[in-house]
Order: structure tokens, then C-alpha cells, then sequence
């Protein structure tokens, strides 16, 4: 039984109420669940992202902020709702993770749902996450990551909910659950006593189930169904000498590549390192790029290591790099779209399409061309893959920014990307040995061709100044399009120029604004956007792409082959003159 109480209170993180100066419990928790009605006031700025709410750890700290928006998720819930619901809870761990655990527990006992699934610690990977929904038949998922930012309590913390696909919430969801916050003046809450997530097991409160589950069991199983772990483990004990190095970043993914790489494959413990997740990241930036990968890049090459990887904070992003040989994330996808017959999970399923973000480059859809397979083109964001995927008509899909992943589950997945690559350089050896990342990415551009692809960063731009670049460019593909198409810079002449729409092929969905495309002659590409995965200022990134079926070429470093279109590119955007930078905060 629910008993329903309304107080004008004020929450703090001891797990108390505070009512007119003297603390408060719900009591009988065991025999009741006494809800108590909490006023509160709105908030104006919970406007979910690309990828969820993000902001500074401090902005979630602020009265009632966290319990707000977890209120306005469920508010938005889709039929039938919170009430009587199953979600899944976890995170990366970062600092603010175990008090917003806290939050979720007392405002979904508060709210009728009728059981949360929480991995060990607060601990799942975001494709862990997806898997368990899908596994579980739970009704969804909350999720506690800002991903790639860094943590610690002067910097970011991120809540995202996923729906009972295991997918990202889409555009209507995650609009409704900025209306309902705007909106907002109670929340609905039980108190509890302090759960123990260290321990597994099954805890009942009247109607109210809390689980907690080992965060990495499900998502190994989940691997060694779609690849041939064996003939990866094979491998390796025939060839000694391949060394392989994995970097968890201090993310969460150090529970599970410890599991699946020393474990599962018999790799030694020098094979991993910054594998113990950490609230602040070690004070280092969980994004798998050469920027801040830097000490694996620095091993690889220093220790001529065959195989290097990196994942990010959240277990969702991947970085392959081999001596002297990075695999751009656009190229990676195309690369294991293009030898997907040697994994087992493709080998039964087959390809049913391919997709990419838009600012990814071209080079996967040059393979759907081999294969004879649809290839899509969806904004920037995981949840535009999500009804192609449910609809059966994506195997394989990626974007630029280190995301790469498939129809096992709804998200991307970093340590798929990862384990994909060993299958294939496993599979590959057996034909042909000695074949390492090098020699595959060559053979790929000798089969394809090579799209040289960069892009650059500006991050924590003023906005005021980062809106200034926008105009400037709607201006040109706009009111200036009929002068600005047909002009030439360089060697480069203008052929093409919008705002990317999307239409979704499923369920007709528009989505507009979704960056600005500068196409040339050669088909060489300019693209801008603004990115909604920061939380402070504006980021900026810049995509450059440059198509070339020139052997001579393929060796090429990106920056050198890409250079007189970069030039091209900051001379029309004026990104130096209206930032006031006069280079990029990264480079990939």
C-alpha cells in the first residue's frame, strides 16, 4: 500500500527530509511506502541533448535540479507509463553517480514503479545498459553519463533516458521531457534507507522491487554470441609476438575488458591499463582520440605494439591505432561492414543495410555499393539509427565521432568496435599472416578508394560568438546562395549548399537543422554544426572530406592531403575571425 502525504519540503543528499528546520523520515518503509508530495519549482535550462541532459556537476547539485528532471523522465514515459514500470539504472560512475542513484530510487518508489534493475556500484556501460533493457524486457532505462566529458565535481554530469528498445529516447520524448520540466511543480518521492549497491541480490519493499546485477556477466555472453572468440584466443597463441594494449581511460569499461581480455581471450595483465574506473577519470579526459589517448598512442608507438584501443567514459566510443597506423573512425566502420561475413553474429543474420551520420564520411557507403545494401544518411545523434535498426533495415551503422555498432543492441558500442577488429584481423591471418592494421586499411583503400576525412573541434566557444559563425553561413546558403553557388576558392568550386533534413524513412518524422553542408565539384565536403554533447559554452566542430582514388595518395597523412580544402574551409566559415581561435581545441 502507497500512503500519500504533501509537504512543502526541501531534499539534501543524507537521505533526509527537511521540514521547518527538523528532520523527517518516512517511516514503516517495509510495510508502506508512505509518498510524500515535494514542492518545487522549474528549472528553464533541462533541455536534453543529443545524447541527454549535460551539465557541470554543480548544476545537478542545485536544489531539487536532479530530482526535477528525473521526475519529468517519468513523466514523459511513453503508455503505460511509470507506474508499474521496470527500468534499468546505472553509469559510468562519475563523481555526483551514487547521489543520483539515490534520487532515482526515492522518486521512482515515489512515482508506482515496480522494480529498478541497478548494476553492481552503480556500474553499466552504456551498451551494457542497452542490453539489459532488450534482455530484461524492461520498460527503459536511466542512465548516468556525460560519456566522453570529463568528471569530477567541477565538471560534467549527464542523465540520459533510454527506451524499451535499449535505444536513446527520441525526438518527441526527449522534447516532452523538456515541456514537463519547464512546467514542474512537485515531485512525487519515498524515503529509504542507504541501499547497498556493492552487493548483489534482491531487496522487496512492499510493491517495490530493488535489484542490484553483476554490471558485466549479460554483456560478455552478449560478445561471445556475436564473435569467434576462439579463433581470436587461436590467434594469439600462435602468434606470441602480436601485443596487444587496451586503455580504459579510468572509464567504466575497465571491469569488462579485464573480463573479456585476460579472462575470455588469455591475454597477459600488461595488455590493459587505466582499467580501474575512477569518479574524476583520473583527472584525465575519457575520450578515445589521438588528443587524449595520448599515453596509449605514446606506448604504441614507443613499444612498436601491434594492436592499440582505447574506449571512453561511458564504454560507448573506440579508438583502434597500430603502430604507425590510425583507423579513422569512418574508415573502422566501412572496414568491418566490409569483411562482416567472417563474424559469426552477420554470418547468420546477413547485412540487411548500412548508415552513417551525416558528417561521416562517404566511405561505408561505397561498401553498401559493393554489397548491393541500402545506405542511410541520419543526423548526428545514435537515436536516428533506432527505427532503422527496429525496422530491420540496418545491420551496421557509425558515426565520426569514434561510434561504431550494430543491431545487437541500441546503441553504440565501444568494445564491439574492438573485438569486431580482432575477429577480423584473426579471421584475415588465417589466409594471409602477418596482416596487421596497416596492411588492412591499404588493402581497403586499394578495393574502395580512400575519403580523407578530419574534424575540428572548437570547444567552450562564447555562443554568442559561436552564433555569429551560424548566421554567417545561413546567410551564404540562403539570402547569398544564388552568388555563392558556382564560386570557386582554390581549386574547389561550390556546387551544393543546405542545412541538412532528415526524414525519417519509418515513421516520417522531420528533423531540421542538422548542419551545414558545403559540397564542391569533386564532391569534396565542408560540414559545420554545433555539437549538443557539452555543457558549458558552444562547441563547434568542423568535418573536412576529400575522396580520392589516386594510389599514390593512400599513404598520405590526413592534414597533408586535406590542407588546401582546410584553408578553403576556415576561409568561408571565418571560424578564426568570429571565435578569436586560432586553432582548433582537438583534431581527429
Amino acid at each position: 500500500m502507497r500512503v500519500y502525504k504533501s509537504y512543502d519540503l526541501k531534499c539534501n543528499n543524507s537521505f533526509k527530509l527537511v521540514l521547518s528546520n527538523k528532520k523527517f523520515n518516512c517511516r514503516n518503509i517495509m510495510s508502506t511506502l508512505e509518498v510524500c508530495t515535494v514542492s518545487t519549482k522549474p528549472y528553464n535550462d533541462q533541455k536534453p541533448g543529443t545524447s541527454g541532459l549535460r551539465k557541470r556537476v554543480k548544476v545537478f547539485q542545485q536544489e531539487n535540479y536532479t530530482h526535477n528532471f528525473i521526475q519529468a523522465i517519468l513523466d514523459s514515459m511513453p503508455a503505460p507509463g511509470a507506474k508499474g514500470s521496470t527500468l534499468v539504472v546505472g553509469g559510468d560512475g562519475r563523481y555526483y553517480s551514487k547521489e543520483a542513484i539515490e534520487i532515482i530510487i526515492r522518486v521512482a518508489a515515489g512515482n508506482k514503479v515496480s522494480k529498478l534493475i541497478i548494476g553492481q556500484n552503480g556500474i553499466l556501460s552504456t551498451p551494457a545498459a542497452s542490453n539489459l533493457i532488450r534482455v530484461l524486457k524492461a520498460d527503459g532505462g536511466i542512465l548516468l553519463t556525460a560519456s566522453h566529458n570529463p568528471g569530477g565535481p567541477d565538471n560534467d554530469f549527464g542523465i540520459k533516458f533510454n527506451v524499451n528498445n535499449g535505444g536513446p529516447a527520441p525526438e518527441n520524448i526527449t522534447n516532452l521531457i523538456y515541456e514537463k520540466s519547464k512546467d514542474i511543480k512537485q515531485v512525487f518521492l519515498c524515503e529509504f534507507p542507504e541501499i547497498d549497491l556493492s552487493t548483489i541480490g534482491e531487496r522487496q519493499f512492499n510493491g517495490f522491487t530493488i535489484k542490484i546485477v553483476d554490471s558485466v556477466r549479460d554483456y560478455v555472453t552478449l560478445l561471445k554470441e556475436i564473435f569467434d572468440f576462439e579463433l581470436i584466443k587461436n590467434f594469439f597463441a600462435k602468434n606470441p609476438d602480436y601485443t596487444v594494449l587496451f586503455d580504459g581511460m579510468h572509464g567504466v569499461t575497465g571491469p569488462y575488458s579485464e573480463k573479456i581480455f585476460i579472462e575470455e581471450l588469455g591475454l597477459s595483465q600488461s595488455s590493459v591499463q587505466n582499467c580501474i574506473p575512477l569518479p574524476d577519470f583520473g583527472g584525465g579526459h575519457p575520450d578515445p582520440n589521438l588528443t587524449y589517448a595520448h599515453d596509449l598512442v605514446k606506448r604504441v608507438e614507443k613499444e612498436n605494439i601491434k594492436f592499440g584501443a582505447a574506449s571512453d567514459g561511458d564504454g560507448d566510443r573506440n579508438m583502434i591505432y597500430g603502430k604507425s597506423a590510425f583507423v579513422n573512425p569512418s574508415d573502422s566502420v566501412a572496414i568491418i561492414a566490409a569483411h562482416s561475413e567472417v563474424i559469426p553474429y552477420f554470418k547468420r543474420t546477413g547485412i540487411k543495410g548500412l548508415a552513417r551520420s551525416m558528417p561521416t564520411s562517404a566511405a561505408i557507403d561505397l561498401v553498401a555499393k559493393n554489397k548491393g545494401v541500402e545506405i542511410f544518411e541520419v543526423p548526428t545523434g545514435w537515436k536516428f539509427f533506432g527505427n532503422l535498426l527496429d525496422a530491420g533495415r540496418l545491420s551496421i551503422c557509425g558515426e565520426e565521432s569514434f561510434g561504431t555498432g550494430s543491431d545487437h543492441i541500441r546503441e553504440k558500442d565501444g568494445l564491439w568496435a574492438i573485438i569486431a577488429w580482432l575477429n577480423i584481423i584473426a579471421a584475415v591471418n588465417e589466409k594471409k599472416p602477418g596482416v596487421g592494421i596497416k596492411e588492412i586499411l591499404l588493402n581497403h583503400y586499394e578495393t574502395y578508394g580512400r575519403n580523407f576525412f578530419t574534424r575540428y573541434d572548437y570547444e567552450e566557444v562564447d555562443n554568442d560568438n559561436a552564433k555569429k559563425v551560424i548566421v554567417h553561413l545561413h546567410h551564404l546558403i540562403g539570402e547569398g546562395k544564388n552568388e555563392f553557388i558556382g564560386k570557386t576558392f582554390g581549386q574547389f568550386i561550390v556546387s551544393k549548399a543546405d542545412d541538412f533534413e532528415y526524414c525519417d524513412p519509418i515513421d516520417g518524422s522531420v528533423s531540421k537543422n542538422q548542419g551545414i553542408r558545403i559540397v564542391f565539384t569533386d564532391n569534396s565536403r565542408i560540414i559545420i554544426r554545433l555539437s549538443g554533447t557539452g555543457s558549458q559554452g558552444a562547441t563547434i566542430r568542423l568535418y573536412i572530406e576529400k575522396y580520392s582514388k589516386n594510389p599514390s595518395d593512400y599513404e598520405l597523412d590526413n592534414q597533408i592531403a586535406l590542407k588546401p580544402l582546410i584553408e578553403v574551409a576556415l576561409e568561408i566559415t571565418k571560424l578564426q575571425e568570429f571565435t578569436g581561435r586560432e586553432k582548433p581545441t582537438v583534431i581527429t
